[in-house]
């Protein structure tokens, strides 16, 4: 059961999964820089974002998908 509404779609939720990836392979390249942590930290939230489909920033800003009713 789910407590949020989804706010992003489909393909938005495979770019922030595959963006998620990307960010946690260059931190794997980065090692034991600062940089490594941010990016690394970066790539998990959007990872989450796009795995569970609710992005708070969007809900915030008031963007996202848009339901009949």
């Amino acid at each position: 059961m789910a407590f949020y509404r989804k706010n992003i779609g489909t393909a938005q939720g495979i770019g922030r999964l595959a963006l998620g990836i990307l960010a946690a392979a260059a931190s794997i390249q980065l090692l034991d820089t600062g940089l490594a942590i941010a990016a690394a930290a970066l790539g998990v939230g959007f990872a989450l974002t796009g795995i569970v489909g609710y992005c708070p920033m969007c809900a915030m800003a008031g963007i996202g998908k848009k339901r009949g009713g």
